[in-house]
């Protein structure tokens, strides 16, 4: 097993380290680090030291370091900044828990533009999206942190940042920005507007610090139902306000990890399911593509930013789909050979997590089917539930054929799952509601 010596180092090309460190540099021969940092310390190797570049895939250089370890027992690894602040001593400790581990770190990046900028960091809320997606960046717009850390990559640029926080709405912080720090000739410092930022390049290495302490702004607990974009304007193609707030608190969110939202419509529950639940990962479904741009339309209205919607039939057309935030339009044609990648594509997005919250707001007909396959890849304890009309109107309408609750019912019993009595709703000249619930047994 090797024993690792991690050394946090910034930008500078000609970095200083304290005696004890520099102790560790002449007796080690085995060093390891990504590029840039090799770039750096290649002066202050030993003579014959042997290198070990950390590139993905990530297994090939741990597999290095279990070949090394035999004939020299420690590896010296260069990171930036402290390793143990989203640093790579933390994917050594888990690939390598029984190491001996020692780490002699530097400031991390964001402490140094905060030393730039003579601002107290204590307070600040960090976020990395360095090989990370956006989920926790949103959660900390979302529940309006006042001053955000963000630990940047290629892809999420501090522009890629300023347009996502434009788009949404959230307007009203500036942005500072630190390219090299650490670095005597080529630091830079620069604050700006949003705006200012969504149009400009950065250098790598960068780092963002978004300040909006000057600013307030209150959220909404249950959104009017006049403050949606509508499908055709049809006011009755909503889960009311009182009905949705009723069945966020059926499904259980505060609780919850993964949520799907099946027949989204306007978007309406998975958008207050974001805002009031923010640490949640949503995935909406629906048949209609008209309802693309309205659930997009609405997301944007209310910054309810990170769901992802998916455009076809949930229970037809259900091809693998790839790993980033959007829309995803389901193709006919190839349903039948893709229909089972829906497991592995959706929960792979949410970070290996399955289901365990479903909201079925429309069914098309194909209530049984639909839940046969939410139960399928639904975790154990999960909730699902659904909201059935219930008037004399509705039962003289199926009166051939079986009502939603009495499909709800089969299915219920046919998968065994475990039915709670319903809630009955009656709103204004609205017809009654009734919230169905039902869990998935924990095996």
């Amino acid at each position: 097993m090797p024993r690792f010596i991690v050394i946090g180092i910034t930008d500078n090309p000609r970095p200083w380290f304290p005696p004890e460190v520099q102790e560790v540099i002449r007796k080690v021969k085995v060093f390891s680090g990504g590029k840039r940092h090799h770039e750096i310390v290649a002066p202050l190797l030993p003579e014959g030291a042997e290198w070990i570049d950390i590139t993905v895939p990530l297994e090939k250089v741990f597999n290095d370091y279990r070949i090394r370890s035999n004939a020299a027992n420690t590896i010296v690894v260069f990171a930036s900044g402290d390793p143990l602040f989203f640093g790579f001593a933390n994917t050594l400790k888990r690939e390598f828990p029984e190491a001996e581990m020692q780490v002699f770190p530097t400031f991390n990046s964001l402490q140094m533009l905060a030393h730039r900028l003579v601002i107290p960091y204590h307070d600040m809320r960090i976020v990395s999206l360095t090989g990370r997606p956006w989920q926790e960046f949103d959660r900390a717009l979302i529940e309006r942190a006042p001053k955000i850390g963000v630990l940047t990559d290629k892809a999420h640029t501090p522009a890629a940042i300023a347009q996502r926080m434009l788009e949404y709405g959230y307007t009203y912080y500036n942005m500072c920005v630190g390219e090299h720090l650490g670095n005597p000739e080529r630091e830079r410092v620069t604050t700006l507007t949003l705006n200012e930022a969504a149009g400009k390049e950065f250098a790598m290495p960068n780092c963002v610090i978004l300040d909006g302490q000057t600013v307030e702004r209150t959220g909404i607990f249950g959104i009017p139902d006049s403050s949606f974009a509508l499908l055709d304007g049809r006011e009755k193609m909503i889960t009311k306000m009182p009905i949705r707030l009723l069945t966020l608190q059926a499904l259980e969110l505060p609780t919850k990890k993964v949520f799907w939202d099946i027949g989204a419509c306007t978007g309406s529950v998975s958008i207050e399911a974001r805002l009031l639940f923010p640490h949640l990962h949503i995935e909406a479904f629906e048949i209609r593509p008209e309802c693309e741009g309205i659930i997009k339309e609405n997301a944007r209205r209310f910054g309810a930013m990170g769901i992802n919607v998916h455009i076809g039939d949930f229970e037809d057309s259900l091809p693998a789909l790839p790993m980033r935030e959007g829309v995803v339009t389901f193709d006919n044609d190839k349903a039948d050979a893709c229909s089972e990648q829906i497991t592995s594509s959706l929960i792979g997005r949410a970070g290996g997590e399955s289901p365990d919250a479903v909201f079925i707001g429309g069914h098309g007909g194909k209530l049984k089917a639909i839940m046969a396959k939410v139960v399928r890849v639904m975790a154990p304890g999960g909730v699902i539930v659904m909201n059935s009309v219930t008037t004399p109107v509705v039962e003289q309408m199926t009166n051939h054929r079986p009502s939603s609750h009495q499909l709800w019912d089969e299915a219920c019993r046919e998968l065994g799952l475990r039915q709670v009595p319903p809630v009955h709703v009656a709103i204004d000249e609205y017809h009654p509601i009734e919230i169905l619930k039902a869990y998935k047994p924990i095996l």
